[in-house]
């Protein structure tokens, strides 16, 4: 599907992109809205809400309550902007702070999760990720494989963060809970399906 998205939130992300203001890929968008679509998700959490263009994006598709965290002060400030200036404010609680610290103290089933945090603590999530993501939901985990670094040589100092990575990539496909790929959108996407128990076994 393209995307079919308000023209000043299309304008944002444009921005954004020249700036130093993170935002997924167009290729990445592209993928959570089809998601969204095949989901119907009830609850989205997002790790890493930047200025809260992504999640706009997704509840302009979808009726979903939506979730995030976002480390720094001044993009959660800029989020709950954009959230209320694209009427979703009533749909979204945006939490400021460490996600390591945040994700601990949340409850409930999450049908999508989409991680776009720092890279370094991809792996520390993880089990939270697990405990919150509904049976058949999905946690996609962005920008995986760094400009092929992950699948290559990285350069020396970056070899720290790529390790990083692939032990993240490696609990994802060894986890029998979960059904993994890596898709080559932006620089790399993990999708993560969580099966059943009987499923595993």
């Amino acid at each position: 599907m393209e995307l079919t998205l308000d023209p000043a939130l299309l304008s944002l992300r444009e921005e954004a992109k020249r700036g130093r203001d993170p935002t997924c890929a167009d290729g990445t968008l592209d993928y959570l809205l089809r998601l969204c679509n095949e989901l119907s998700p009830a609850r989205i959490l997002e790790i890493g809400a930047a200025e809260g263009l992504t999640a706009c994006a997704m509840l302009s598709v979808c009726g979903a309550r939506y979730t995030g965290i976002e480390l720094d002060p001044v993009r959660a400030g800029k989020a709950r902007e954009n959230l209320a200036r694209f009427g979703f404010s009533e749909r979204a609680i945006l939490h400021e702070g460490d996600a390591g610290e945040i994700l601990p103290l949340l409850g409930g089933e999450y049908d999508l999760i989409f991680s776009d945090g720092p890279k370094v603590q991809y792996l520390r999530y993880l089990p939270d990720c697990k405990r919150l993501l509904k049976a058949g939901g999905v946690l996609l985990s962005d920008d995986v494989l760094l400009f092929g670094w992950v699948r290559g040589e990285p350069p020396k100092k970056r070899r720290m963060l790529v390790e990083h990575i692939r032990e993240y990539l490696a609990a994802l496909q060894s986890d029998p809970e979960l059904r993994t790929e890596i898709l080559e959108l932006g620089e790399g996407l993990a999708v993560s399906r969580k099966v059943s128990k009987k499923t595993t076994e």
